[in-house]
């Protein structure tokens, strides 16, 4: 009796699967026939000049898919289903009208000027990590001067007191550095290049001075966070945070103090005249910073590589994901997300992320074409490439 309910059990299981293969491809042959008729409709919103995203269109049309279902369960199952085929519909419209003219105002250039007439600002004293990100990407033949606070690197590259910029903005043991992120939003500027340095934090003091003899470590926010593993160890050592490594580096230097030490980089050592007391403290190994190199043209290199785009979303279930998605149906890698709050607007955020791809390529544009109409604001914050 048991062995016949089990035969019983395993015929009707596999005439179960047979039905629902038959019914999937249905399924598959109707959603096909679906997307033809979508051509036609991009065909008629070219000629029109009508927008792809209709909302007040599609919420109506879920309200009466909804209402043909009774199980409460199957209405959530149906609006769900369509609002997924409804976007896989407008991403294929896209592709097939393609973006906008002008749709990235950006103008392609070869390279980034590096003369002596070509003037740089960078965050920091001399001696700074991002001294040396300056110097490796423009060489030393340039007319440089650094600025003490991000904003107002920022604000001298805006104004075109400096033609290019250069700030950290990412450091790979201690995550993003959120201030640089709040400031894209405040200035007019393009991220047009990057550039990667690996860091070393060294502790450093008057010349003699010994471990035991520190009291005080003033240090960037970063850079004390990057040695906090050394800092628990010598939990007898108080620290400070100041405006940057190198700027620490001169504090100590300039107020001749053998109990007062600072977290910075060699450079900054040897520029200020201090000893390395102990080398690389910081608690990992690969410890690398990356440096974006910011302009107030609208420009990008002819082979960047990477979009930096910044957006805020509706406040609303799915919003996040339906912008998205945006890149994977145009092939295109996701390769960092940030949220920040916006100010005065609680519980709301910008986002801000990181696409492989060039403006000058489809992908990108037809993607920027969808984004561009979910997004409440969209900003394109740079093509990137490499340096």
């Amino acid at each position: 009796m048991i062995h016949e309910m089990g035969i019983s059990m395993i015929v009707d299981l596999a005439e179960s699967r047979k039905k629902i293969d038959e019914i999937d491809q249905e399924i598959v042959r109707l959603f096909q026939k679906r997307m033809s008729v979508a051509t036609d409709v991009a065909a008629y919103k070219r000629s029109t000049g009508k927008q792809v995203f209709d909302p007040k269109r599609e919420e109506e049309k879920i309200e009466k898919l909804r209402g043909m279902v009774e199980d409460e369960f199957n209405k959530t199952g149906v609006e769900d289903l369509f609002r997924q085929i409804m976007s896989i519909s407008r991403k294929y419209q896209y592709q097939v009208l393609g973006p906008r003219v002008n749709e990235i105002p950006f103008r392609q250039v070869d390279t980034l000027d590096a003369d002596e007439d070509t003037r740089v600002v960078c965050f920091g004293e001399k001696g700074a990590f991002t001294e040396q990100a300056m110097e490796e990407v423009f060489g030393k033949n340039i007319s440089s001067f650094s600025c003490q606070s991000f904003r107002e690197v920022m604000e001298t590259v805006a104004n075109g007191e400096a033609k290019y910029g250069v700030l950290p903005i990412e450091n790979t043991s201690t995550g993003g550095i959120t201030d640089i992120y709040d400031l894209l939003t405040d200035y007019d500027v393009t991220i047009v290049a990057e550039h990667v340095v690996k860091v070393e934090q060294d502790l450093m003091g008057l010349p003699g001075t010994k471990l035991e003899d520190i009291k005080m470590v003033y240090s960037h926010a970063q850079g004390l966070l990057q040695c906090a593993d050394f800092l628990d160890r010598h939990s007898n050592i108080s620290t400070k945070t100041y405006s940057s490594t190198s700027g620490a580096a001169k504090k100590v230097a300039q107020d001749q103090d053998k109990t007062q030490a600072a977290i910075g980089s060699r450079r900054a050592a040897k520029a200020f005249g201090l000893d390395v007391i102990q080398e690389a403290i910081n608690s990992k190994d690969q410890n690398y910073t990356r440096f974006i190199i910011i302009t107030n043209q609208n420009i990008f290199l002819s082979d960047a590589n990477k979009l930096c785009l910044c957006f805020e979303v509706k406040h609303q279930v799915g919003a996040l994901y339906n912008m998205l998605a945006n890149f994977y149906y145009n092939n295109l890698n996701l390769t960092k997300i940030e949220s920040r709050p916006i100010e005065n607007r609680t519980w709301e955020y910008r986002f801000f992320v990181e696409v492989e791809g060039n403006v000058k390529s489809p992908g990108v544009g037809n993607a920027l074409a969808s984004v561009r109409e979910f997004a409440s604001k969209l900003t394109v914050l740079g093509n990137i490439a490499k340096r």
